[in-house]
């Protein structure tokens, strides 16, 4: 068995949140695929096409040459990527929140923002910089802005220039409901608690523009800011429209109630990418993109196969959606699990006990609780590593050739370089021995394009 995934380990994305809050060790919410996955051979790369009349994968690694992988059979799970729109501004400025480097990302700039709002004296940075707007309130955009708001205000104890009353949190919802997956009753209890933290709950509102971190909203609301989380639902995997295998409307691959690819042999779907028939619903449901979901048909889908090899039946996937549980930041939740509705620590308990039980492995479980019991214990950190996301940025500086001594008056008397007609500006100096030196642009790395997700061939 081969498994081709462009990263080497399985993000549990519910943990993804509490990871970003610092509630969990990011490390803890990954299992590592060569760990548990004995016996599979794991290529770490992308599949760029699928011709599977040829059974043959086109397989384009992190490092090296492309290549084709022919295979017998066929297990399809590339997932889904976020789904975003043509709004002017987003491409350039929007953070995603799918990934572990997504949510450390948000985590250090929010508390790289604090860090510059509080050495500020400048109103106007200040308000730019503390406020942070997060748009789409599914479950990942619900916990994501409830659990960093809740981090953000305990850090704020560690400010004294600053106050939660100086932050500005605002959720942009183009429905008129937050959570749709819980019934309208808990999604109006999500909303007014989030409310009575203080979050601006914009419902039925859309973003038409973010151009330089200005926010335009379609209610004619107009402000600045400099963190914008995008959690607007997401989309089959791009990969799919690369292969001969059938796709619905919507981008999916077609598969049957018994997770094989509709009309093709020996191919296999689940998950997200996959539209399943829902067999506890009407004719024409599918089931929805969930781990729930996804879960319980990669069970059901590997029984399936080991079936098929042996000639014996297979079985089909159904299954009852059981409900859903929210965490809204420490020590509060939302759940409606069978029916019975749970708000505040009592959900939040739930939250965490069933997202425990359904972690990979016993090793990270046992991780995860130890995160929890120190919490109780110890306050979250609140520091920013932001040279992650250019390690290399300090060393280039010091290796750089050091720039010519020139005076300021040497400076200014110098002859304005002209670009296009235009001027090019000027250098400027800090008003002492010589100019500034800018930092060198960082270096920019030109390969493949990779996609992210998994597919399994066998």
């Amino acid at each position: 068995m081969t498994v081709v995934e462009p990263n080497s380990y399985m993000t549990y994305q519910p943990f993804l949140p509490e990871a970003a809050a610092g509630n969990l060790e990011p490390r803890h919410v990954v299992v590592p695929l060569r760990r548990v996955l004995n016996g599979c051979r794991v290529v770490s790369g992308s599949v760029t096409g699928i011709n599977h009349a040829q059974r043959v994968a086109h397989i384009a690694p992190n490092q090296g040459a492309p290549h084709e992988l022919r295979y017998d059979v066929l297990v399809g799970c590339p997932g889904s990527v976020a789904r975003t729109l043509p709004i002017p501004g987003l491409a350039e400025l929007g953070i995603g929140f799918k990934s572990v480097a997504e949510a450390i990302h948000i985590r250090n700039k929010v508390i790289e923002r604090m860090d510059a709002a509080a050495s500020s004296t400048d109103p106007q940075l200040r308000r730019r910089a503390l406020t942070f707007v997060f748009i789409g309130g599914g479950f990942a955009g619900i916990e994501a802005i409830a659990e960093l708001e809740d981090m953000a205000r305990d850090a704020c104890k560690f400010y004294p220039e600053l106050s939660p009353s100086d932050m500005r949190w605002v959720m942009v919802e183009a429905s008129g409901r937050v959570l749709p997956e819980v019934s309208p009753a808990m999604g109006l209890y999500t909303l007014k608690q989030l409310e009575h933290r203080g979050i601006e709950m914009k419902i039925n509102t859309r973003v038409k523009s973010l151009v330089d971190g200005h926010v335009v909203l379609d209610s004619g609301e107009e402000f600045d800011a400099e963190t914008i989380i995008w959690t607007a639902g997401v989309k089959a995997h791009p990969l799919l429209a690369n292969t001969d295998l059938p796709l619905d409307d919507r981008g999916r691959i077609k598969a049957t109630a018994f997770l094989q690819v509709d009309g093709v042999e020996q191919a296999w779907t689940a998950g997200d990418c996959a539209a399943v028939p829902d067999l506890t619903k009407g004719e024409g449901s599918t089931t929805g993109p969930s781990a729930q979901h996804a879960v319980r048909q990669a069970k059901v889908l590997a029984d399936n196969i080991l079936a098929d090899l042996r000639g014996e039946p297979i079985a089909p996937y159904e299954h009852k959606y059981a409900g859903s549980v929210a965490s809204l930041g420490l020590h509060k939740g939302v759940a409606d699990v069978y029916g019975m509705k749970l708000r505040g620590w009592p959900a939040w308990l739930m939250h965490r006990t069933y997202h425990l039980s359904r972690v990979p492995t016993f090793n990270r479980k046992a991780r995860v609780l130890a995160d929890w019991t120190l919490s109780l214990f110890f306050r979250r950190e609140i520091v920013s590593l932001g040279a992650f996301a250019d390690p290399r940025a300090s060393f280039r500086e010091a290796a750089s050739p050091p720039a010519t001594p020139t005076s300021a008056a040497q400076v200014s008397a110098a002859p304005e370089p002209v670009l296009s007609g235009k001027p090019a500006g000027r250098v400027e100096t800090n008003g002492s021995s010589g100019p500034t030196r800018k930092s060198p642009a960082p270096a920019r790395t030109v390969g493949p394009a990779k996609a992210s997700g998994g597919t399994s061939v066998a």
